[in-house]
């Protein structure tokens, strides 16, 4: 649905985007991470067709970015981090607004649709200018939604949402997913595109890293177990990373993170070697690097590089 080579953007000389070659597969969430002034608003403002490229070429929906502006923009949604409504129009007539724009057929029927998914039905006939930041942001996703666009570009959803109303957005998107939607999103929250995504883009002005996010900490992380013990003491930890297929062993609070080799095969006897040594266990459990590891990890080896 999306596919991008070569993707950049220059802005008076600077450098935002930088070569970008991925793509978005029919039906899939993929996740665009990357820090501040990475390039990640640029991209999806050249992928909507808001913006030319300097350089390179993409595809969204079979049409060109450049080239088939109007008919590409009538085949994505978009919704930007600053929501962008009339503050003295009715919530109601900004979408039918938009509903018109986009050629919508039946604009009473699609306005009334998103209104009562969202939860802003109750509202319909009240300025937006009155309208919490929450409900802001849910008008300007009905918005992007009003057209049924096959494609949505999603920038920061839930930034600067209370967490209630962070939920319901990322509920919202879940659903959209489940009806087979394509979905670019960036987020700074890396648990929320852990959660989202099937596969993430790590960027810094150019691609650094895409991939499943297991995969992703597959390729990064050795596989490790977390020993809860009752008492710690520096006679267990040198005990466990004294084992031949312990490559570290890390202490947090009453917690033993041992990275080793095949836990399903040495777990058992990692475990027997520390109550050897006079560890009381209380549990053991496998523990998996966290989104945030991994993508600290990617800017940590970006940074060397």
């Amino acid at each position: 649905m999306i596919t991008t080579k070569g993707l950049t953007k220059r802005f008076d000389g600077t450098l935002a985007v930088d070569a970008l070659s991925f793509e978005v597969r029919e039906g899939e969430v993929l996740g665009l991470l990357g820090p501040n002034g990475a390039g990640k608003t640029t991209t999806i403002r050249m992928l909507a067709g808001l913006i030319a490229p300097s350089r390179g070429a993409a595809t969204v929906c079979g049409h060109e970015i450049g080239r088939d502006g109007a008919a590409l923009r009538g085949r994505v949604g978009l919704l930007t981090e600053a929501p962008g409504l009339w503050g003295s129009l009715s919530a109601k007539q900004n979408l039918e607004i938009y509903a018109r724009l986009y050629d919508v057929e039946k604009v009473g029927a699609q306005v009334e649709k998103y209104l009562r998914l969202l939860e802003l039905w109750d509202r319909r006939n009240d300025a937006t200018g009155t309208f919490s930041k929450g409900m802001k942001q849910k008008l300007a996703l009905a918005r992007a939604l009003v057209h049924e666009p096959k494609v949505l570009f999603l920038d920061e959803p839930t930034s600067g949402l209370d967490p209630q109303m962070a939920k319901l957005v990322r509920d919202f998107i879940e659903t959209l997913h489940g009806q087979g939607r394509t979905i670019l999103v960036t987020t700074h929250n890396l648990d929320e595109a852990q959660r989202l995504c099937d596969r993430v883009a790590v960027i810094r002005t150019r691609l650094v890293a895409i991939d499943d996010p297991k995969m992703l900490h597959a390729r990064l992380f050795q596989r490790g177990t977390l020993v809860r013990l009752k008492q710690v003491e520096a006679r267990f930890v040198e005990a466990a990373g004294a084992l031949e297929f312990v490559s570290e062993v890390r202490l947090a609070g009453e917690e033993l993170h041992v990275a080793l080799e095949n836990p399903d095969e040495n777990n058992a006897a990692l475990v027997r070697r520390l109550v050897e040594v006079g560890a009381d266990v209380v549990y053991v459990t496998s523990k998996e690097p966290s989104l945030e590891e991994v993508y600290l990890k990617l800017m940590q080896e970006e940074d060397e590089a």
